[in-house]
């Protein structure tokens, strides 16, 4: 580390104190992570800013590693932030640490100094492109309730009240179960009741167990409409909807304080699934990258909301794990489908100047670095092409 750099996270950086860890457990800050030994005490020269720090157990007797856990905190100039290790939890204490505690470790910060291991200052960079648009109240507000990320979330049984119910039908498609022919509940009739056909997944599904999230565990992203439309759309709207997606990412920008926080949510979930290996958080981040590519109009109306969504996907994919990288080109999956979407997307509705700029950037990166095939833009693939069906 330059000296300069050094002397000035010495003085401002933030320190944070992790006591009773065990011997050989996995800890982290941001995307490095070590095995502790018997004098760790925590980490110091913190660079103030939002960091993930994240654990994992390990047994003394198998050498199991238990699921990760971490939490978002955002360390102001010189904060000193002290945290506990419970044995019996294996995980952080729920107890509060008393103001004179800290105190006591703040005096003896020069014998305790020797114990923190500094910063890793060479993933700060990275690091800040990655979260360059999560605010510390949007970390919070996409935070559990406890605080805490977990890769692997506590579930519950759920009691038959809170088990789904299905949705009631308009009385126009109820049928009269005292009828028994299959003429009574025909097609065509007033009172027709629509009976859904059960796939093997749902009935396979409907033989597991309910269960949910214990109280406070889950992330609290933005939910996606799962309607892509307004209610009493006519059926060539709802068509304009699936197509162009742009009114509901329209919904989605109006639950934030501003546009821009959409990319800290697709960074901050991005990070909870490469950092803190949370399974739901790689699928929130992928519904929110192919909502983005589904867009036409919004492109025009958020470009400095899209200019952000290149550079950060951009460096998003060039940390992604190698294994997920293959699956995407191999599988032809929805990420790589709707990015080329979205690159068709921006040549046809002529996008200019600096955006156009770094969208053809990124492909060509993503071509000459992964050989990913952005060829043929300008045709639709087999299974793209519009289906024609004839109405009777």
């Amino acid at each position: 580390m330059d000296q300069d750099v050094a002397k000035k996270l010495f003085l401002e950086g933030a320190t944070f104190v992790f006591l009773g860890v065990p011997q050989e457990t996995q800890f982290g800050i941001d995307m490095q992570c070590w095995n502790t030994d018997e004098d760790f005490r925590g980490i110091k020269m913190i660079p103030p800013g939002l960091h993930y720090v994240h654990y994992s157990a390990v047994s003394q007797s198998t050498g199991d590693v238990s699921p990760r856990s971490g939490f978002m905190h955002y360390f102001r100039k010189k904060e000193f932030l002290v945290k506990i290790w419970d044995k019996n939890l294996e995980d952080i204490s729920k107890d509060e640490i008393s103001d004179e505690s800290i105190q006591r470790l703040k005096d003896n910060l020069l014998n305790l100094d020797r114990h923190l291991a500094p910063y890793p200052y060479e993933i700060w960079q990275k690091w800040t492109f990655l979260t360059s648009q999560i605010t510390a109240e949007l970390a919070e507000k996409l935070s559990p309730e406890s605080g805490i990320i977990r890769a692997s979330v506590e579930l519950l049984s759920m009691s038959d009240k809170e088990r789904p119910r299905g949705v009631k039908l308009p009385k126009s498609q109820e049928c009269d179960t005292s009828k028994e022919t299959k003429e009574d509940c025909s097609p065509g009739k007033s009172d027709v009741k629509r009976v859904k056909r059960i796939t093997q997944e749902e009935k396979e599904n409907s033989m597991l167990p309910d269960l949910k999230p214990a109280p406070g565990a889950s992330m609290r992203f933005t939910e996606i409409p799962r309607d892509k439309y307004p209610t009493g759309a006519t059926p060539e709207e709802i068509t304009k909807h699936y197509l162009d997606q742009s009114y509901t990412l329209e919904l989605i920008v109006a639950k934030h304080d501003e546009p821009l926080h959409m990319i800290g949510e697709l960074q901050f979930s991005y990070l909870c699934f490469l950092v803190g290996q949370s399974l739901d958080a790689l699928e929130h981040w992928k519904n929110l990258v192919i909502l983005f590519c589904s867009c036409d109009e919004a492109i025009h109306k958020y470009r400095s909301v899209y200019f952000h969504f290149v550079k950060t996907i951009e460096v998003q994919i060039e940390e992604m794990p190698e294994d997920f990288l293959a699956d995407i080109v191999m599988n032809k999956n929805l990420v790589y489908k709707k990015l080329r979407e979205f690159f068709r997307t921006a040549f046809i509705s002529k996008v200019d100047g600096r955006l156009l700029t770094m969208i053809e950037r990124f492909k060509d990166n993503l071509t000459d670095k992964l050989q990913w095939d952005f060829t043929g833009l300008d045709t639709d693939e087999e299974d793209e092409r519009p289906v024609v069906v004839k109405l009777k």
